[in-house]
């Protein structure tokens, strides 16, 4: 089976080599949920932009994903179909004009709505975008005053206490909530037969979390200065800046394509006419994200290029490719080129801290985060070796991440210290996963493994030290670790794994000894590993009916930096893996969301992945027992 290992990595190391754009980056599709498509065609149609026959195409991408009940899921063995995607993807159809409102395919997705109870049982994101065009009441969303942006820092609560994506999401929210603005015309459907008048959303339910909450942040309004109007008209404002400030060179707002959606619509609720500069080039920049799919072009909510980029360098790397080859070359100096040298919104609690972070795609620049920056790092070290230059880009990135470290000892994405649990309560659907940045093991797990595979750091150092002990602290009493950016548990357990082993944790250590266990107890009968994206929305593990690539990858790639000499668990993965590598690429084992963004609602098929993780895992098998 070496022979076939080895063969198998050197064939993906040169497909790789010759998918590479002149630029050095490699460019693969960042698939997510049906959202972006829909919200990228109701966005085209409510402001009357002239783009007919891309509306044409993503109509026809939403009904290719189509059930035959009239449903759309965010995952394959999604139960029936999900209420908020079907929603936002009738409510497209329904926009475009290509479809009679009679349509069966409409009719069925209309009885799967009612089904599930109606509009009123959507996702706060749907309910905010039916609320900007008319469908919804204001009243039933985000009870929550725009003054609340006025809170000062040193208060108990304020904005700035909750994440960067949340507070970059719920700036236009505010702002649209507060001018109760609805955009209508003579081609908004009325789907307003669709809100069952049932009770209203989870959102609105006060429990003691909730209304403590509701209770400081009345607080710290109440202890403003001045007027009511001028407080109101000063929070607007401060909405504005904080959207025109943090807009990017291609016209999106951080970067993606959801806040952009929204930042659209605030920017008219102010009175932006829809031909402004700003909104024409937010447009552009939307339009930029598009990719193309075996379905058509799909719109992605953040191209993943410095990500893809950096771990298939890296990959490359492991796979026996010199940092010297041309490939890597090419792709260290766009990676260098897209190093963070501008203080961003992380480093307003750390100011001594200097930039040196990367983020996930090309317009990124002022929104780092922990994973892009260790990966990027493997993918320079090498080259930092060679070259001073590199060498001080290498260190500024190093000290970067390193001061990222939060203060229970785990690593967060976007921002340090973001971890108030009372924040969790905010009404909107899946704050308790977005509202704050709290560490979690996919992130410190990933940061260990660089710090002592490529910094040399090994257990006995400070950060390390706090880190480790963080990861045992955190451990189910299963052996796996829940991850947060990955599906799921699997993804943790690999990250926690493979960070321990490379700074120097040994194999006999019980906290490895029971994932191990739990890496064994759920390997499938094929020898591959496959997890369901119910997981992360049940809080415990749920298989898959069948295997996947990355996961498999993920599972052996730990397994192997636990063990010595190849176990009977390790070559049946590996065979495993290989008759995965050789099936058809558009089965559910390579397109299955091994992605999570936000639990029940957005997941990520990375059509990197079928390479990046194989390829990982073959080399490091190969490095270990030739």
């Amino acid at each position: 089976m070496k022979g076939e290992i080895k063969e198998t990595a050197a064939k993906m190391a040169e497909e790789l080599r010759e998918r590479q754009n002149p630029d050095g980056t490699w460019s693969f599709c960042f698939e997510n949920s049906p959202m972006t498509d829909a919200y990228m065609i109701i966005l085209l149609r409510s402001l009357y932009f002239k783009e007919d026959a891309l509306v044409s195409q993503l109509v026809k991408r939403l009904l290719n994903m189509q059930t035959k009940e009239g449903t759309w899921k965010v995952f394959g063995d999604e139960a029936e179909g999900n209420l908020s995607a079907t929603i936002d993807a009738y409510f497209a159809l329904r926009f475009s004009g290509l479809l009679h409102e009679k349509d069966p395919r409409l009719v069925k997705a209309e009885r799967f709505i009612k089904q599930m109870g109606g509009l009123e049982k959507a996702h706060t994101l749907t309910k905010l975008m039916l609320a900007v065009h008319g469908q919804y009441e204001w009243r039933h969303l985000m009870p929550v005053p725009i003054e609340m942006l006025l809170i000062p820092r040193t208060f108990p609560i304020s904005f700035w206490d909750f994440s960067s994506y949340a507070r970059a999401h719920i700036v236009p929210f505010l702002l649209v909530r507060d001018a109760r603005y609805h955009l209508q015309s003579a081609r908004t459907p009325n789907i307003r037969h669709l809100f069952l008048q049932g009770r209203s959303d989870s959102v609105h339910d006060v429990d003691e979390d909730r209304f403590f909450l509701f209770e400081k942040l009345k607080e710290g309004i109440k202890k403003l200065a001045g007027f009511p109007e001028l407080l109101r008209s000063e929070a607007r404002q401060i909405a504005k800046d904080y959207m025109l400030k943090r807009i990017e060179q291609d016209g999106t707002y951080l970067s993606y394509f959801s806040t952009t959606f929204f930042m659209i619509f605030a920017l008219k609720s102010i009175g932006y006419r829809s031909d402004s500069a700003i909104i024409k080039n937010a447009l552009g920049g939307m339009k930029q994200m598009i990719c193309p799919t075996d379905n058509g072009p799909h719109v992605q909510n953040s191209p993943s290029r410095v990500w893809d980029t950096a771990l298939i360098s890296y990959a490359l790397q492991e796979s026996g490719l010199s940092f010297e080859d041309e490939a890597i070359g090419k792709s260290v100096d766009y990676l260098l080129k897209h190093q963070h040298y501008t203080f961003g919104d992380w480093a307003i609690d750390i100011p001594d801290v200097s930039p040196g972070g990367w983020g996930f795609s090309d317009s990124n620049s002022i929104h780092p985060d922990v994973d892009d920056a260790t990966a990027a790092l493997r993918a320079i070290t090498y080259s930092a070796g060679a070259k001073p230059e590199i060498r001080h880009a290498w260190e500024r990135g190093v000290d970067w991440v390193i001061g990222m470290q939060n203060r229970d000892g785990g690593w967060p994405a976007f921002e340090k210290n973001k971890t108030k649990g009372i924040l969790a309560s905010f009404p909107l659907d899946g704050a308790e996963a977005a509202a704050i940045d709290p560490s979690t093991a996919d992130l410190t797990g990933r940061t260990l493994e660089f710090l002592g595979s490529r910094g040399g750091l090994t257990k006995d150092h400070p950060a390390v030290k706090r880190g480790i002990t963080w990861l045992t602290l955190i451990q189910e009493e299963n052996g796996s670790w829940a991850g947060r950016w990955g599906i799921h548990f699997i993804y943790g357990t690999w990250a926690a794994v493979t960070g321990m082993r490379a700074v120097g944790v040994p194999s006999s250590n019980k906290r490895i000894g029971k994932a191990e266990k739990w890496l064994g107890k759920i390997q499938r009968s094929d020898g591959g590993w496959g997890e369901s994206c119910y997981s992360d929305q049940r809080g415990k593990y749920v298989p898959l009916s069948f295997s996947t690539v990355s996961q498999t990858s993920w599972a052996l790639d730990a397994l192997i930096s636990i063990s010595e000499q190849p176990t009977p668990a390790i070559e049946k993965g590996m065979g495993r893996l290989l008759e995965l590598l050789n099936s058809e690429g558009s089965s559910p084992a390579h397109t299955y969301p091994t992605g999570a963004g936000l639990k029940g609602i957005f997941y990520v098929h990375y059509h990197s992945y079928q390479w990046i993780w194989p390829l990982l895992t073959l080399s490091h098998y190969l490095n270990k027992y030739g």
